[in-house]
């Protein structure tokens, strides 16, 4: 069974790659930029990391001022069935992330957006 650890942040942001240069020279994160998804990485020196996902356009367009929080898990479906079992609504349904794994986002019962991230085995 995964720890439920936060295995990665998205910030929103008007300009990713801005953000990812701004926040690499305040903290002095490592920044990478994956052309598939055409998306900026965070990586910090403890090997926790996230992203900037552009608030213009996309299938979920990011909104300033909600940062997203993924929480580790080994299954999805279950902790996604879980949460609705407990009073959340599933925000995004379990989705593949090719190469990597699989995403999916709940709405806790105060309204906060949960990302569940299982990674491919």
């Amino acid at each position: 069974m995964a720890n439920r650890s936060i295995v990665h942040v998205d910030f929103p942001a008007n300009n990713p790659k801005e953000s990812a240069e701004f926040y690499a020279n305040l903290f002095g994160w490592a920044t990478v930029h994956d052309q598939n998804f055409d998306y900026w990485m965070f990586q910090t020196e403890e090997a926790r990391g996230g992203g900037f996902v552009s608030t213009e356009g996309g299938p979920s367009p990011a909104k300033v001022g909600e940062i997203t929080v993924y929480v580790g898990t080994d299954d999805l479906d279950g902790d996604l069935a879980k949460a609705v079992s407990l009073g959340a609504t599933v925000a995004m349904p379990k989705t593949e992330l090719p190469g990597v794994g699989w995403m999916g986002m709940f709405t806790d019962p105060t309204g906060n957006k949960v990302g569940l991230f299982q990674y491919n085995t």
